[in-house]
């Protein structure tokens, strides 16, 4: 990966957590994933979904995710981490092919405690670059 690529994702997702509804923080996860790792892919989404939920006081075990794939406001490879109890927004990711592996960019509310999900995004058992973006 260049630095070059870097820097446009890290660009990229910072402009995703500009002022909204909501003040926004985020990560960039370098995986190692090609396209024929998509479960793995999956299970490192909930992973890291669920370090975000805990992070932002939402028991993970309240959550579903939704994927949108019949939501003309989703992308293909874009999910959200939704409450199961009024559907409320706790995180959303896109997953992109970057360099023939995957890159995540979630974002999330800026009150989850951000130093201490980029620690445990860092502690999962897969091999990964975390790059915080703070909003």
């Amino acid at each position: 990966m260049t630095d070059a690529v870097d820097d446009d994702l890290y660009a990229r997702t910072k402009a995703l957590l500009e002022p909204g509804d909501i003040q926004l923080n985020g990560l960039i996860v370098h995986t190692t994933f090609g396209s024929d790792e998509e479960p793995t892919l999956h299970q490192l989404t909930l992973a890291v979904g669920d370090v975000i939920a805990d992070h932002a006081g939402v028991d993970p075990s309240d959550t579903y995710v939704y994927s949108g794939n019949d939501d003309p406001d989703f992308g293909v490879n874009q999910h959200q981490g939704r409450t199961l109890d009024g559907d409320d927004f706790v995180w959303e990711c896109q997953q992109l092919v970057r360099d023939g592996t995957y890159d995540v960019v979630f974002y999330y509310e800026a009150s989850a405690d951000q130093a201490g999900v980029l620690d445990d995004v860092e502690a999962l058992d897969y091999d990964l670059d975390v790059v915080s973006v703070e909003g």
